[in-house]
């Protein structure tokens, strides 16, 4: 298990430093001409970077001062999810680099082409035309010396009565002009010489050389994977911070009474509360949640990321939560990371209800609650027997869950719905893919057998306070009478 673990990890870390180096290449040295400040800045920043993430990581973890936790987090967490939009920036840019590379020098071939296209000269001109008609001269035929103007396949017609005329009026220029043009120019004085490597035109009428072409097809890759990852992050965390919206489902339960029709449970998971998201965010999530009036507040695991010393103020405005019924509480994952017997208790004296394994009675249906199974290291994991074994099976019941794997006890215990959390939705794409893996669902109602489970995608986020993909909700769930 130790080697299997170990080969894991090493993939993982192989994985992380060729994703890197692909960063780096792409971003930094193909968009130079050479070493410099640039490529080593790039260096640092990754670098960088990563040392703060961990930094993050390893801080939140091992219960560093909380101010430390709140320095690391925001930098850490941010270049995490910056730099896995930057890396599929980069490679969605291996896709088109050579599509534009084609496209630039196929638009380089036809400048040159137009460029080499000859000049004509009609028969019977003379020198003074068709010096006229040449087009201007480059710094390499300034030097050449003797130059021919006529063509040797058209010479001039030297009789008849025009060329007589011709020759009368014009012969003292033509001859003049003629021994001017024939006769060696006087070498190039010093301040005339060319350098030997003068440098590359930046007139854009004229094609690019071969590795200006190169340059300029990586910088404007580069940039655009850079403003791609920056705008995608940028967005998924103002819709973060913005505060969750409000999503409302209506699942038909068969043994629901008629006078519960109608019945609304607000369901709010994954808070997250920590160095990141503090109490300004948790407000958000009470007055959004008051705002819905709810029969029922149902807060599914999640709440927090640190201990109740840290995050007690945080987690306050918890206590303003109303409903006709009130709210309940279930532990998550998270819990068990920061502390759960000591946030079990806080949330109890803030006015929540914990469901530690347990039932109550509600008037038209149960409502049960099991911890996360995360609880089992520290021997109080979930306990279906105690909290649903004695119950009337001809009542409805809702279960309270944090992880949807928890349905499969669910319906081996007549439960009629399931409401959980946990997965985010994924958070950000494409984590979906991996979060959809691991759960049975990963966001929305479904059914299993007699059981509905419906997953929220929760209101905060874990880690980087960003989404992509999968934005925040809390769900109002309406239970509807199938008598009604």
């Amino acid at each position: 298990m130790v080697v299997v673990f170990a080969l894991v990890a090493l993939l993982v870390l192989s994985a992380l430093v060729a994703g890197n180096w692909l960063v780096w290449r792409r971003l930094f040295r193909d968009t130079t001409r050479g070493p410099g400040f640039v490529r080593r800045a790039g260096v640092v920043v990754i670098a960088g970077g990563w040392a703060l993430t961990v930094g993050a990581l390893v801080a939140e973890r091992a219960g560093a001062p909380f101010r430390l936790q709140q320095i690391l987090a925001w930098p850490g967490f941010m270049w995490l999810a910056l730099s896995i939009y930057l890396l599929l920036g980069v490679v969605a840019g291996e896709f088109v680099r050579p599509l534009l590379r084609r496209w630039v020098e196929r638009r380089a071939r036809g400048k040159e082409a137009a460029e080499e296209q000859p000049v004509l000269v009609p028969a019977g001109a003379t020198a003074v035309t068709a010096l006229a008609t040449a087009p201007a001269a480059t710094p390499a035929t300034k030097s050449a010396g003797t130059q021919t103007l006529t063509p040797a396949s058209a010479p001039a017609d030297t009789t008849g009565p025009a060329a007589t005329r011709a020759t009368d009026l014009d012969s003292a220029p033509t001859t003049a002009t003629t021994s001017a043009l024939t006769t060696d120019p006087p070498p190039p004085s010093a301040s005339d010489a060319t350098p030997p490597s003068a440098p590359e035109s930046t007139d854009p009428a004229r094609p690019l050389a071969a590795p200006t072409r190169r340059l300029f097809v990586s910088r404007v890759v580069a940039g655009a994977a850079a403003a791609a990852a920056v705008g995608t992050v940028g967005y998924g965390t103002y819709g973060v911070l913005s505060g969750p919206k409000v999503k409302r489902v209506t699942v038909p339960l068969a043994k629901l009474p008629r006078a519960a029709h109608g019945y609304r449970i607000a369901v709010v998971s994954d808070i997250h509360l920590g160095p990141v998201l503090g109490r300004g965010f948790a407000q958000k999530v009470v007055d959004t949640i008051n705002g819905t009036q709810p029969d029922l507040i149902a807060v599914v695991g999640d709440l927090v990321d640190g201990s109740v010393k840290d995050l007690g103020p945080a987690a306050a405005p918890l206590a303003q939560l109303r409903a006709r019924h009130g709210a309940f509480f279930v532990t998550g994952n998270h819990e068990y990371f920061s502390g759960a017997e000591q946030w079990v208790d806080e949330v109890r004296r803030l006015g929540l209800r914990p469901l530690e394994n347990a039932r109550t009675e509600l008037p038209h249906f149960d409502l049960a609650g099991v911890n996360d199974v995360a609880g089992e290291s520290e021997g109080q994991g979930p306990d279906f027997a105690k909290a649903l074994g004695d119950r009337d099976r001809a009542r409805a019941c809702v279960l309270l869950a944090h992880q949807p794997v928890q349905i499969h006890d669910a319906v081996d215990h007549g439960v009629d719905l399931q409401l959980s959390g946990h997965t985010h939705g994924g958070q950000m794409w494409p984590g979906n893919l991996i979060a959809g893996l691991a759960n049975p669902t990963l966001a929305g109602l479904e059914r299993y057998g007699d059981t509905q489970l419906y997953v929220s995608r929760g209101a905060g986020a874990w880690g980087p306070p960003t989404r992509v993909g999968a934005p925040s909700d809390i769900t109002v769930i309406e239970l509807a009478s199938r008598q009604a």
